[in-house]
């Protein structure tokens, strides 16, 4: 199979891979520091209000938002069609 696949679709698919897994990743760890802080707020270490948070969870979708849209316009550009690196790319997401 990939000796029938093109260098751009390949590189799609391991950039892709490699930001589901990382996106993973960072939800598991940003999930676990908002349990320290929901137990943080039960003990009276810290307060937090519910929109404090709510801005907080909405900035770093702002921010995982334009990383995936700089990835995908970054691997459209290797080729001059550029829809085998944005392809490669989106099954390298579904398969991560």
């Amino acid at each position: 199979m990939l000796g029938n696949v093109g260098a751009p679709f390949v590189i799609g698919l391991a950039v892709g891979y490699f930001a589901k897994k990382m996106l993973r990743i960072a939800l598991f760890l940003s999930g676990g520091a908002i349990v320290l802080l929901f137990a943080g707020e039960y003990y009276g270490v810290v307060h937090i209000t519910d929109s404090e948070l709510q801005n907080v969870a909405s900035s770093a979708t702002g921010v995982a938002k334009s990383s995936g849209d700089f990835l995908v316009q970054r691997l459209s550009s290797i080729t001059s069609k550029g829809i085998t690196g944005a392809a490669g790319f989106f099954t390298g997401f579904k398969l991560g």
